[in-house]
């Protein structure tokens, strides 16, 4: 009895949110006009995924920085896309932040690492976004716009790429292995994950074009979130470079992107 009490407040809480989050049609042909990587997706994954952006409008808060402004496009565009990967994961494995910071373009930030000798070294960085266990998340306006060279070179999702790293931060460390069903899993995930990557990492250094982003030889957890961002965004692609990693994406993911 009180299970049905509980699941019935839930779905009346729900349908308040679409009502009240509802994307009109046309900004939501906007969206997938800027992202075909979406626009692909079957007609039944099109229709989950609107109802879960505007569910993730509904709970999520959006905050302009230094003045930026964030309209229903730019959170449309940014709900779009975080909401993909969790297709069939659910909201839930968001529910650890609320807050979304927004800004304009990069965020030069001062960032500070102990050598093996324990001298402190600080140096700038460049942030297109970066995901805190906690929240907020941060994501510039500037490079969520759609690259004209796609399928050029790398790929890069800088919305795919952060949420990745929240999905990984669900096991309680970022080391590259999202939360898991078991012990088993997580092994065998392992086996798969460190050799594409020590042979993505020997790739790289040879000079080779790559489909995902250098920028993954970084650490193995990189590795995962630029690797998830060419799951996403050039499934066939990835399959077929990929295919022992596309594979273990398929299910953890649950999707298979490149099945249309």
């Amino acid at each position: 009895m009180l299970h049905r009490l509980l699941q019935t407040w839930q779905d009346r809480r729900e349908r308040r949110q679409l009502a009240r989050h509802a994307i009109p049609d046309a900004l939501w042909a906007l969206t997938l006009a800027r992202y075909p990587f979406i626009a692909r997706r079957s007609s039944a994954d099109l229709s989950t995924l609107r109802r879960l952006s505007s569910l993730f409008l509904a709970r999520k808060e959006f905050h302009g920085a230094g003045g930026f402004q964030v309209s229903d496009e730019v959170a449309v565009a940014v709900a779009a896309q975080a909401c993909l990967p969790v297709l069939a994961l659910g909201l839930e494995v968001y529910d650890g932040f609320v807050g979304i910071v927004m800004h304009e373009s990069q965020v030069r930030a001062t960032r500070e690492f102990m050598d093996e000798d324990g001298v402190v070294h600080q140096y700038e960085e460049e942030l297109a976004g970066e995901a805190m266990e906690g929240g907020p998340l941060m994501l510039a306006w500037s490079e969520l716009q759609p690259d004209p060279a796609l399928g050029a070179g790398p790929v890069y999702n800088v919305v795919i790429h952060e949420f990745a790293h929240v999905l990984d931060m669900s096991n309680g460390a970022i080391d590259g292995i999202p939360a898991l069903p078991s012990a088993e899993a997580t092994q065998a995930w392992i086996e798969v994950i460190d050799p594409a990557w020590e042979q993505f990492c020997e790739r790289v250094e040879a000079g080779e074009d790559t489909l995902i982003d250098p920028y993954g030889v970084e650490s193995v957890d990189e590795f995962f979130a630029v690797a998830s961002e060419a799951f996403f965004v050039e499934a066939v692609r990835m399959r077929q470079e990929h295919p022992a990693l596309y594979a273990l994406f398929t299910s953890y993911y649950r999707q298979d992107p490149a099945a249309g």
